[in-house]
């Protein structure tokens, strides 16, 4: 009978022996809806999976204002999530509410687009920034040739990374060998499509010379792409800058854009993930420190905690198809 209840009794104690719960992770993009992300949030689903007992939580504002990520990183320090990475509207609105959940033992980074450095533990751009801008102007060079006036139609006039894609542009393009290309106005389509699409149009009529339009941005590179088509202006303006395969496919077809180019967002999210969860283990986000990236490599950090992902990759008629069928 004593043998009988002590299996019962530690059966009983079995069950209640808690099961671990999984690290929540929250990754935070500019606004939902936006393919450049949704692309982001597989990659780090891939990353959870791989690392086991971690919880992805996909969210953002409807919109893409600091104001909206702000309400949002306010709900998931109440969450008590374990790290937040971020890819900011705002690099300085954005610093009060991190330095919070940093406070509370929360690994911030930021990812993308980047938060002032008092607000995170580290950044992690895509790319190198002199690189984009100067693989930007040399694009437009490809499309256009030597010569012919270009505006830039960018997300949000805050936007982190894309003002200093735009500031590496106006280096490259005051070399000598760029002369010839005038750059002739920025706009801000704030990622919106009605608005970046109205951007466009506006371009279209304040400078009738124009001959392309530079877009760092997903969403602004497929509206100027629509806008030029619905103006039947194929072949007297291109099209180029940072976009996403299956959204520019079309575009390239029709004559639109000729080239663009655009990092893996999978593997950004991927990479993002394996160093939050690197941070929540125990590693150190400080200059010179090596950060586990999983089979994209390892992240460098630089004397401001930053570290660049790849060198973007260019899309065109001949591989963009393909790629399509990815992202």
């Amino acid at each position: 009978m004593k043998t009988k209840l002590a299996v019962a009794a530690a059966m009983m104690i079995g069950l209640a022996q808690p099961v671990l719960a999984a690290d929540k992770i929250a990754l935070v993009v500019k606004a939902l809806g936006i393919g450049f992300f949704d692309a982001t949030h597989q990659g780090a689903l891939e990353a959870a999976k791989e690392l086991g007992n971690v919880e992805i939580i996909y969210t953002g504002p409807a919109k893409a204002t600091a104001e909206g990520q702000i309400e949002v990183i306010n709900s998931l320090i109440a969450q008590k999530v374990k790290a937040i990475v971020v890819s900011a509207n705002d690099p300085d609105a954005l610093v009060p509410v991190t330095k919070k959940a940093m406070q509370r033992g929360i690994k911030v980074i930021s990812f993308d687009s980047a938060i002032s450095k008092d607000g995170r533990m580290m950044h992690l751009a895509p790319s190198n920034n002199a690189l984009i801008g100067e693989k930007l102007v040399k694009m437009t060079e490809k499309s256009i040739g030597k010569t012919g006036e270009i505006a830039v139609l960018s997300a949000t006039a805050q936007a982190t990374n894309q003002n200093t894609w735009i500031a590496e542009m106006k280096k490259t393009l005051s070399k000598p060998e760029y002369s010839g290309l005038k750059l002739v106005s920025v706009v801000y389509g704030d990622d919106q499509t009605d608005k970046s699409y109205r951007e466009a149009l506006g371009l279209f009529k304040s400078h009738p010379n124009l001959k392309a339009i530079v877009a760092p941005t997903t969403v602004g590179i497929a509206a100027a792409g629509k806008a030029v088509q619905d103006e039947k202006k194929i072949g007297q303006v291109l099209v180029t800058g940072l976009g996403l395969p299956s959204e520019m496919a079309g575009h390239v077809k029709s004559g639109a854009v000729n080239s663009f180019a655009i990092w893996n967002p999978i593997d950004l999210g991927y990479a993002s993930i394996h160093i939050a969860n690197a941070l929540i283990k125990g590693a150190k986000a400080e200059p010179g420190a090596s950060l586990p990236m999983g089979r994209v490599g390892t992240a460098k950090l630089d004397a401001s905690n930053e570290a660049a992902m790849a060198e973007p990759f260019t899309y065109d008629a001949s591989n963009v198809d393909k790629f399509a069928k990815i992202f």
